[in-house]
């Protein structure tokens, strides 16, 4: 019989959902803040928080809970406003349009219900 190993599988959804979002913020950061602000606004903080900052802390393991909310925050504001056209579309591939941002959303959902597991830098804080 095979074992459960949960907090293995925490840490695999960790990397894949806090580390492939992260190749965004490192995007975003290096244009500089001024760049996004510029373009967004006081949004654009708010894109640094979401596309940078929660993607570390979810890679880390640190406030995993809120760092998730940060981010499905960030790809929820995503979808409304930079991909609304494709809410009901399928890629030229066959795909849902938006299924990338998708995967991040709920793979930050899913962080936030389960935490961060063993593998993680904080676990004593409700938002670990």
């Amino acid at each position: 019989m095979i074992s459960k190993n949960t907090d293995l599988g925490l840490l695999l959804l960790r990397i894949s959902t806090g580390g492939l979002m992260l190749f965004h913020g490192i995007s975003k950061v290096l244009h500089g803040i001024s760049f996004l602000v510029e373009n967004m606004g006081a949004f654009g903080y708010a894109v640094y928080i979401g596309e940078f900052l929660a993607p570390i802390a979810i890679l880390l393991g640190f406030r995993t809970r809120i760092a998730s909310v940060f981010l499905a925050i960030t790809c929820i504001v995503a979808i409304a406003v930079a991909h609304a056209q494709d809410i009901f579309s399928i890629s030229e591939h066959g795909g849902y349009a938006n299924e990338l941002l998708m995967l991040y959303l709920f793979g930050a959902a899913a962080l936030f219900f389960t935490g961060a597991g063993k593998f993680a830098v904080s676990k004593t804080n409700k938002w670990d």
